[in-house]
């Protein structure tokens, strides 16, 4: 059987104009040698598998050539390898630096290339300084290494450094279809590129992968025998999944999802893939990043017309939540809930076509419109929450149960009494289902949102229907709303907006909530476009806030001409450590201050 040789040594390059994706580093050399500008010390830095020790072997070579030798001769007794991994003591060194002091007996240099340079001890550095800085006129040094931050300082201030950069996708494409059409392989595109993206930028590791696919595959390597053999998962899952997502169509979603687990892919390594692809989505939307796609003309096809169905917006807040997901991963006790619940946020973000709003964790949202029509209920208006507190109390499905029903809501107490009376004339279906509230609702005046969350509770929150029938209601609810055309977006600066925050604040005082006033003074609310942040130490400072948010964001819509302006309240726990508010806290930050305290305390027996 005849030897075998690896494609790695087998098409080993023996010019520089065969050194795959290092141009820069080339021409370079060649104008050196050509206007005899070569420095006596180079340090050849970067990656492994990208050329380094191959360029130092054409250099060594190519400077004892002056057009008189045989084309066959490789100056072998001209060019030193010494590995220094296995030679790095200063023993090692002297016997280098004993050889060095003896000129070539054939050509013009005798090249001493040191691979992996940085495993030399200390001590073999400092022996190596002086003959490095001022070596013999016929010696010239070649180190290589992957770690330059390994090397001293005073090694790399007598080197000429020259670094070596990954090779690109498209290069290493372009060399395997070269290999491949010598060896009489019929190669497909998306195969090659495949190989490609796995090496990671190291044409060494590629031509390696290339030798173990044609192993497997034969003379015929396709994309399918490539993911196969490499375990890669195929890019077509996440189309697939993509496609699912953007149908909303949760439980095939995890049924897919599941399939790839059981074939053994890590759902770490999903996630991941996931968010690169809808990076790769985006990209593709438009025409000025489309070239930042590396991907076969084939492939870019397929993610141009997926990125058609998917809206930017979508396609952010697709790859946030998936790059969520992956910081999470690693930490989290139940990692395949952790990536279906991912999945799960994914297939709601545009459900029924439809973009789903951020509502500020949950909190019911009024439109701007809403308060430039109705002013004069801004008094009426609750949070989500605390309707929802009152409508789940005034809907026990037992019979024997007694409706409890707030005194300061009259039209939700009128409804109730309606759909009692509704419910013992008749028990149907269609009471349970929610059909007969949904009549009864459109003879209450002036509060839709009160219906439509009452509504909403009925649906189990667990259950998938839910979510549709939420989005129902939410168009409903819409529907409703009085319509303002050509509202006032005026812009404002912080200075203006902390004007109004105070004229704000001095009426919130005058009408004698000075547990409010004490809230909104306690920090400088900050400016984002038209979103005011606040910062708070605790969530009850937040949530009494936020119980005035809505007469707080008509105040300031109307006073800035603005109605885009929101609120946003977030809890900085940091904030909360600095605080004292009980009397063993206060204690406890006083003792910090001044340890004497407590011995203080315990003199005297005294109590806190």
């Amino acid at each position: 059987m005849e030897h075998f040789i690896v494609s790695a040594r087998k098409y080993r390059p023996a010019t520089f104009k065969d050194v795959v994706g290092q141009q820069a580093i080339t021409n370079t050399l060649n104008n050196a040698i050509a206007n005899n500008h070569l420095a006596q010390a180079l340090l050849f830095t970067g990656p492994r598998g990208v050329g380094k020790t191959t360029c130092a072997r054409i250099l060594a070579k190519k400077i004892n050539q002056d057009g008189t030798e045989r084309e066959d001769e490789d100056f072998a007794f001209n060019i030193f390898e010494l590995d220094a991994a296995s030679n790095n003591s200063v023993d090692d060194i002297r016997n280098l630096i004993d050889q060095v002091r003896i000129p070539p007996q054939v050509g013009k240099y005798k090249v001493y290339i040191i691979d992996e340079v940085h495993m030399l001890s200390a001590s073999a550095f400092n022996a190596f300084l002086k003959t490095l800085e001022e070596p013999p006129k016929h010696a010239i040094f070649i180190l290589a290494t992957t770690e330059k931050h390994k090397i001293i300082p005073t090694i790399l201030s007598r080197c000429q450094i020259f670094d070596f950069r990954r090779i690109g996708v498209q290069d290493i494409k372009g060399h395997l279809a070269e290999v491949a059409k010598a060896e009489n392989i019929d190669a497909d595109d998306d195969a090659l590129h495949v190989i490609a993206q796995k090496a990671d930028g190291a044409l060494r590791d590629a031509l390696s992968i290339f030798d173990r696919v044609v192993s497997f595959a034969g003379k015929k390597l396709t994309r399918q025998a490539v993911t196969e053999n490499l375990n890669v998962l195929d890019y077509t899952w996440y189309f697939k999944i993509t496609d699912l997502l953007l149908e909303n169509n949760i439980p095939q979603v995890l049924v897919t999802f599941n399939e790839i687990l059981s074939k053994g892919f890590d759902g770490h390594h999903f996630i991941m893939g996931l968010a690169s692809h809808f990076r790769d989505l985006l990209v593709c939307k438009n025409q000025e990043t489309i070239n930042l796609l590396e991907v076969g003309e084939q492939v870019k096809a397929m993610y141009f017309e997926q990125s058609q169905k998917a809206d930017t917006t979508f396609l952010v807040q697709a790859i946030e939540i998936a790059n969520a997901c992956d910081l999470k991963y690693k930490t989290s006790q139940n990692q395949r809930l952790l990536v279906e619940l991912c999945l799960m946020q994914l297939a709601s973000l545009n459900f029924q076509g439809e973009k789903k709003k951020s509502n500020n964790h949950g909190r019911f949202v009024i439109p701007p419109s809403y308060f430039k029509g109705n002013n004069n209920k801004l008094d009426e208006i609750t949070s989500a929450e605390s309707i929802t507190k009152k409508s789940v109390s005034q809907h026990s499905r037992s019979e024997n149960s007694t409706e409890t029903i707030s005194a300061e809501e009259p039209a939700v107490k009128e409804t109730a009494t309606k759909e009692k009376q509704l419910a013992e004339q008749n028990d149907s279906s269609e009471y349970k289902n929610g059909s007969a509230l949904k009549n009864t609702s459109e003879k209450v005046e002036n509060r839709p949102q009160i219906i439509a969350e009452r509504n909403a509770k009925r649906v189990s929150a667990l259950s998938l229907k839910s979510i549709q029938k939420k989005q129902e209601l939410k168009q409903e609810l819409d529907a409703k709303q009085p319509e303002v055309k050509d509202l006032p977006l005026k812009e404002f600066s912080e200075k203006e907006m902390l004007t109004a925050w105070q004229e704000y604040t001095a009426g919130v005082e005058r009408s004698g909530k000075f547990n409010l006033l004490s809230h909104l003074t306690m920090g400088t609310p900050k400016l984002a476009g038209s979103i005011i942040h606040l910062e708070f130490p605790n969530q009850t400072i937040k949530t009494e806030v936020e119980r005035a948010k809505f007469e707080l964001l008509a105040f300031l819509r109307e006073k800035l001409q603005n109605y885009n302006i929101d609120l946003d309240i977030t809890v900085n726990e940091t904030i909360e450590k600095r605080y004292a508010y009980t009397t063993r806290e206060k204690y406890e930050k006083l003792k910090e201050i001044n340890p004497l305290i407590d011995k203080l305390r315990q003199e005297f027996d005294l109590d806190i």
